[in-house]
């Protein structure tokens, strides 16, 4: 049975940049499945991508040219209904095996095994296993179908008539085992060993490609294209730092625009432009959003950061003599950059506050108002909470802050590029003359904006970063817009999440249900539903899920999220002390035990209350764990008020033994009703004890 390399290629028209990474990854992914299916390859075969702008294409190891026979098992229908009382063939057996091809000679060969409660006939056959040529047809529509495609074209074929769809249109295909050519056809297209190279610099036209693992070098060599979108992108790396390594800058750190300019070239050169000193006048960052999004360059910085007047060209062509090519990228770089000199100039002759008005203007909600209306609520929460964190002078800036917060939304760097918004209010603000605290704040109010980004710098932008948010949670709770499954339109998981991260990161002492209240309370009445419990159990959710993403088990969240802490920044340090407990010898038995009270509480009737009778304490176990609870009690308590919550739970190891003796030894729902209730009081005692730092029970196996 023959083994080869297998190679399938699609060469195709200019393919989306922005989604060529993934369509390579799930295009050799697909195929490469489909094939181990068929039992054409083995799981473990090694399978390369290549995805350049006019190629899709995969190579997987050790194909078979025919996948080897297989047994197969067809249940046929119960012993009952197959024969008859002579143990004959009934017609529905006969018709059954007539339709998988076999006659009435077939009947005596039947097995017979059980199938539940009753006993089944079934049919073995020896299955032919599939040919290459086959597999891979089946093979290369699948993987077809699941490419994860943006938007499908339509398009004509050659004749004229006929129509297809796919991402692109598909001008040639390329299927080769080994050396030998799989004949297949997709798309009007039929297979076979020729491609294109590079559109201007292939030294060869078509390149002809003699087996599976040429496919590559004969492309590089040949065709001028660097096939292998990871190779590619590593090569645009290391020419970036080349080049950029004589004057001592670096390239702007991208990941995004390194993938989107990987997709863009089938054989890079990067080249060094540069562009007027005038222009660093305006804010860096709009410099470089121009370049990156416009122009698909990299902005070059000097050693602290900062941008100078060079960028990086990644050419696809490679001339002689590049100056054309530099010039004519420095020609088309100077009217962007003069847009965005001119936006800057235009924006500072209003001050910021002057556009406040302007924002009653513009619809941020059909339900939910204007963004003046908006940043009126924004105001009264970032008020609130800047009272509780430091006082009404935190709450006037704040006010302040909140107020400025998206004025810039009106200016027209703003609106050229959205992705600006904050950042331009800062240097407007600044311009303004207003403090530093103020001006940041106004930036930094949209912060985090992802995973792992920074926080807020200072207190008045945590009040309106946190205004900001929970306004935005609250609002759209209350009318329904809630996230389900994986849709999350507005990003509120994102939002709470940035809630929970200030909280806990910046040690803020707020009141997840005071925080929600005060949101809500900054609405006008009944424009919102009642959403409150909705939108704090949806931020204990998120910080769950948080604490689990940083290491901790199911079981160590459960236990501290349980008792509905009020200061979600103490959460890691309960954890912390949960993970510390849970690593002590004694710490199994307790929680089962405390899982045993627990449940003894709760079947009590009537309420337990917690004062005990020590005259009624008759049992030398009970009166053993009373002691050891009066000695253990105060002191894990006031390691638990002064904020060691570790030494609070590690103190709670020494009950063990007394709580084993007593549950060894008392019988709690005793004759005696005053026995029973003060055995009851002294199980309530130990479970609040138990039970102040996370419900440890929840440990239990």
């Amino acid at each position: 049975m023959s083994v080869q390399n297998l190679l399938v290629e699609l060469f195709v028209e200019e393919l989306p940049p922005k989604a060529l990474k993934k369509l390579g990854e799930a295009f050799a992914a697909a195929l490469a499945e489909s094939l181990v299916a068929q039992g054409l390859a083995d799981e473990k075969a090694a399978v390369a991508n290549f995805a350049s702008p006019r190629r899709l294409g995969a190579r997987i190891e050790g194909v078979l040219a025919c996948a080897a026979d297989r047994p197969v098992s067809t249940k046929l229908m119960p012993v009952a209904v197959g024969l008859d009382a002579d143990g004959k063939a009934t017609p529905a057996l006969l018709k059954r095996l007539a339709a998988l091809g076999a006659d009435a000679s077939a009947v005596g060969r039947l097995r017979r095994a059980a199938d539940g409660k009753n006993e089944a006939l079934f049919h073995d056959s020896i299955a032919p296993g599939t040919t290459l040529a086959d597999g891979l047809q089946r093979a290369l529509e699948a993987a077809m179908a699941k490419l994860p495609i943006p938007k499908v074209m339509q398009y004509q074929l050659a004749d004229g008539w006929s129509s297809v769809h796919f991402v692109r249109p598909v001008h040639g295909l390329v299927a080769l085992h080994g050396a030998d050519i799989v004949p297949l056809s997709v798309l009007g297209l039929t297979a076979g060993r020729d491609t294109q190279g590079h559109r201007f610099e292939a030294r060869v036209s078509p390149v002809s490609i003699r087996s599976a693992d040429s496919y590559a070098s004969q492309l590089k060599d040949d065709g001028a294209v660097i096939a292998s979108f990871a190779e590619r992108r590593a090569e645009i790396v290391r020419q970036l730092q080349a080049a950029a390594a004589p004057s001592g800058l670096k390239p702007i750190d991208d990941d995004a625009l390194l993938d989107e300019v990987t997709a863009l070239v089938e054989r890079p050169n990067v080249l060094v432009g540069q562009f007027e000193q005038a222009f660093l006048e305006v804010p860096q960052e709009c410099l470089i959003l121009t370049m990156k999004a416009n122009q698909k360059y990299f902005p070059l910085l000097d050693a602290a950061g900062t941008l100078t007047n060079q960028f990086l060209i990644v050419s696809n062509i490679s001339p002689a003599d590049a100056t054309a090519v530099i010039g004519g990228n420095e020609r088309v770089v100077r009217p962007r950059l003069a847009d965005a000199k001119f936006f800057f100039d235009q924006d500072r002759k209003r001050a910021l506050d002057s556009r406040v008005l302007g924002l009653a203007k513009v619809v941020y909600h059909n339900k939910l108002g204007t963004q003046g209306e908006r940043v009126t609520r924004v105001q009264v929460i970032a008020r609130a909470i800047g009272e509780r964190i430091d006082g009404e002078a935190l709450a006037l800036k704040a006010d302040q802050a909140a107020l400025l917060a998206k004025a810039d939304l009106l200016t027209d760097m703003v609106g050229e590029f959205p992705e600006l918004q904050g950042i331009m209010g800062r240097y407007y603000a600044q311009h303004d003359g207003l403090a530093d605290d103020i001006a940041f704040a106004i930036e930094d109010h949209y912060k985090p904006r992802f995973a792992g980004d920074e926080l807020p710098r200072n207190d008045v932008g945590l009040c309106v970063a946190l205004a900001d948010k929970l306004e935005t949670l609250v609002g759209l709770f209350g009318i329904g817009q809630v996230p389900t499954g994986d849709k999350d339109p507005f990003a509120l998981r994102r939002h709470a999440l940035g809630v929970i991260r200030m909280l806990i990161e910046k040690e803020l002492p707020l009141r997840q249900f005071d925080l929600v209240n005060i949101a809500f309370a900054a609405f006008p009445h009944g424009l919102l539903g009642q959403a409150h419990t909705d939108v704090e159990m949806f931020m204990f959710e998120r910080l769950s899920g948080a604490m689990r993403e940083l290491g901790y088990s199911a079981n160590e969240v459960d236990a501290v999220l349980s008792l509905n802490p009020t200061q979600i920044y103490l959460v890691p340090k309960q954890l912390e002390a949960v993970r510390a407990f849970a690593a002590l010898p004694e710490a199994p038995a307790l929680a089962a035990a405390n899982k045993r009270v627990g449940n003894i509480l709760k079947k009590a009737e009537g309420e337990v209350g917690s004062e005990i009778d020590q005259v009624l304490l008759v049992e030398e176990a009970e009166k053993a764990l009373f002691a050891a609870l009066s000695d253990i009690a105060p002191r894990a308590d006031a390691a638990f008020a002064a904020g060691d919550y570790t030494g609070s739970l590690r103190a709670l190891a020494a009950l063990k033994a007394p709580v084993d003796a007593f549950f060894d030894n008392v019988m709690v729902n005793a004759d005696d009703p005053a026995l029973k209730s003060n055995r009851l009081a002294l199980l309530n005692r130990l479970h609040q004890t138990m039970n102040r730092v996370a419900d440890i029970s929840r440990l239990a196996a």
